[in-house]
């Protein structure tokens, strides 16, 4: 059976991790008939966590597609993780998703976790249901709760219910929208319905006009209504707080125990009568600009939006049906690369169980396998129409570290298997750095890239150890500096000559002519590796045949690709060749490149040569209990702190790092905080490094360059 569009919901699971989001996912299936009986994490036995190392680690590690049949509608869920190592699932899973659910700790409140998501919910303007759970825990607050995310996440935050009786003892809700209490028995289930108690009365009746006048103020109709009646029907009510949700105008609250199976039945309910479908959300931008709206009956566009490799299946791929409708065995064509690709079965999935389907209409949200040419990110359409959903945009690395197989033989096949996970993983990145000579991962934090190891070494039997990277350093000089240098070579037959008279100066832009002398030629090149190197040609008299420039320009090269100091790529220099000899037997482009490489590096070596290191900027995210803590592990990593912000109920700390103090930075923040600080980075300038520093990094340079 195929679901209409407007009988479509698509929801994802957001939260700091430990707030019960696939918890709450196994009632949702459970509630609605799509499984017989419970699982739990504590026992590795959910639909969601099912692959063998979020069981062992006993957290979402990827996000998971699942759906449950509720009333003649479809909820498509999308349970993502709590830590944002692994934010490029909860990125992909918002790309998709009509609603997210907002899922709080009652213990603990609006974590930072919950913050940085909600970044991305701003983001993809993605309506917001948030759902306090674990109200039956010790130290449950639900006013605390309610006030925290009110502060942080504004007043749009409203509460649609509030427990009666939060703690061990839990099991009523007082729902101030259809103005009954709710309560469970024993093991939770189907609650009984009771009026409200006198005492609650009061504030469930005030809750309920906010909740009107919400509905009334998304609509003209409803709010004439209002003015007339004062008051609105369900189905009144519904439709307002429908348009205000969608709108983003209107994030309702709701209170459940997700283990004890209380109160998700009811936010399946809500999520049935007045989420938005897909047909209700803002058109989908397309690259370029335009925009596609859903529909199922216009032509077929579907979006990639996740893809995995499984052992004796192969590539297996998420999609969303923006537009038309799939059918088994139609064939598509990739709007990235011009394949055609068939669809040879699509199903629905639950976790790791796929049930195969004849069709998915427009919204729905499906799996496939074996396609050969198509990947994360890609649109695939009908023949004949030519669209590009806007791609995905994934966050930076954060992290970085050097890998090493354990032997040269091994090599080939780890690059293999790196490379094939960076293409299910958009957030890895893979780089084998020519000028420190290592093969470099950039992930999100220290257990995105444990992940990584983990199934190198357990799916594809390859060892694999991380190393400090080293640092790509930069070289460059201060000063003005002429020297000369002669290349004489004579060993039987035609012989080597050259001889070059250079000057080098500190490149920077709109610089003066180089005075004294005569330019006949320049040449602005910018440096694969950045910074620029400024080539003037200015022999007079014929000095140097012109026919040698390239092979001089190639020896100064030489040289600026390993630095005299340190190996490192030099930038930001003028060079002016202003004289010079050569022989009219022996010269040869050989000889000038040497004599080139020579002199440049006799130049370099006066002209108050500066080495530079790589500085980011980097923003932390944490609490006031720990932000001490933090300040001075940051100031023992050399950090210079540019300011500090309030965000939400957390602080946020703008420095600025170098990047050889932030190796296994991650780990030390997660330590220093419990794991509830977060951190981005971003390259931001080259800065000079001390003289005690440079003098370090040139002294373990010459040891290594006599060690080989």
């Amino acid at each position: 059976m195929s679901y209409a569009t407007k009988n479509l919901r698509n929801i994802t699971l957001l939260g700091h991790s430990g707030s019960g989001k696939t918890s709450f996912a196994e009632t949702m299936l459970f509630e609605a008939g799509a499984i017989s009986r419970k699982g739990s994490v504590e026992n590795n036995s959910t639909i969601s966590d099912y692959t063998n190392i979020e069981q062992e680690k006993g957290n979402s590690l990827f996000s998971t597609l699942l759906h449950a049949k509720w009333r003649d509608h479809k909820i498509n869920i999308l349970d993502t993780p709590g830590s944002d190592d692994f934010i490029g699932e909860v990125v992909s899973s918002l790309k998709v998703a009509d609603t997210s659910l907002m899922i709080l700790n009652a213990a603990s409140g609006v974590e930072v976790g919950t913050e940085i998501v909600w970044d991305y919910v701003n983001q993809f303007k993605t309506p917001s249901i948030f759902v306090v759970n674990q109200v039956d825990h010790d130290k449950s607050d639900f006013e605390s709760t309610l006030a925290q995310a009110q502060n942080t996440f504004g007043r749009k935050v409203v509460p649609v219910q509030f427990p009666l009786n939060q703690g061990p003892d839990f099991n009523t809700i007082i729902d101030a929208l259809r103005m009954i209490m709710y309560v469970f028995p024993d093991g939770g289930g189907k609650p009984k319905k009771e009026p409200i108690p006198e005492t609650e009365i009061k504030r469930a009746q005030e809750m309920h006009n906010a909740l009107v006048e919400i509905a009334a103020e998304n609509d003209e109709a409803l709010m004439e209504k209002f003015f007339e009646d004062g008051s609105l029907s369900e189905s009144e009510l519904a439709r307002g707080l429908t348009l205000a949700l969608a709108k983003q105008d209107f994030y309702p609250m709701f209170c459940c125990s997700a283990t004890n199976n209380m109160g998700s039945g009811r936010i399946m309910g809500f999520l049935n009568d007045i989420a938005p479908s897909p047909a209700d959300r803002e058109s989908t931008n397309l690259e370029g600009g335009d925009i596609l709206k859903t529909d199922a009956f216009k032509e077929t566009s579907v979006f990639i939006f996740k893809t995995i490799s499984e052992p004796q299946v192969g590539m297996v791929s998420y999609f969303k049906v923006y537009s038309g409708r799939v059918t088994d065995g139609m064939e598509l064509v990739n709007a990235d690369n011009r394949s055609t690709e068939r669809l040879s079965q699509i199903f629905e999935a639950n976790g790791k169980s796929r049930t195969q389907v004849q069709e998915l209409q427009a919204g729905d949200i499906g799996v496939t396998v074996k396609l050969k040419n198509t990947h994360t990110n890609n649109t695939l359409n009908q023949k004949g129409v030519d669209r590009v959903i806007e791609k995905i945009k994934f966050p930076s690395p954060r992290i970085r570290t050097a890998v090493m197989p354990p032997s040269k033989s091994e090599m080939e096949k780890l690059m293999k298997a790196l490379h094939q996970i960076e293409e299910e993983d958009p957030t890895l990145i893979v780089e084998q750095n020519a000028t420190i000579k290592q093969t470099i991962l950039h992930g999100q934090g220290q257990l995105h890239l444990d992940l990584i190891k983990y199934r190198i070494e357990k799916v594809n039997n390859i060892s694999m150890e991380f190393s400090k990277p080293k640092i790509a350093y930069r070289e460059t000089i201060t000063k003005v500096a002429n020297s000369s240098y002669r290349h004489k070579k004579q060993s039987g037959g035609s012989g080597q000559f050259a001889e070059v008279h250079m000057r080098i100066e500190p490149y920077y832009e709109g610089m003066p002519e180089p005075s004294g002398l005569t330019v006949r030629k320049t040449e602005l090149i910018d440096l694969e590796w950045g910074g620029k190197l400024s080539f003037y040609w200015c022999i007079v008299g014929g000095s140097i045949d012109a026919k040698y420039i390239n092979a001089i320009k190639k020896g100064v090269m030489q040289k600026m690709e390993e630095g005299p100091l340190t190996g490192s790529n030099c930038i930001d220099i003028r060079v002016s060749i202003y004289d010079g000899k050569m022989h009219p037997v022996d010269s040869n482009d050989m000889a000038f490149m040497i004599a080139a490489a020579q002199v440049f590096k006799q130049a370099f070596e006066q002209a108050g040569p500066q080495l530079l290191e790589p500085i980011h900027d980097v923003d932390i995210i944490c609490s006031d209990l720990v932000m001490g803590d933090v300040m001075g592990d940051l100031q023992s990593r050399r950090a210079i702190i540019m300011g500090m912000d309030a965000e939400g109920s957390q602080q946020k700390i703008h420095t600025r790092v170098p990047l050889s103090e932030l190796y296994q930075y991650s780990s030390t923040l997660r330590a220093l905080t419990q794991g509830k600080a977060k951190f981005t980075r971003r390259f931001a300038e080259f800065l000079p490094v001390s003289n005690e520093l440079k003098s370090e990094l040139v002294k373990d340079h010459q040891k290594a360059l006599e060690t080989v």
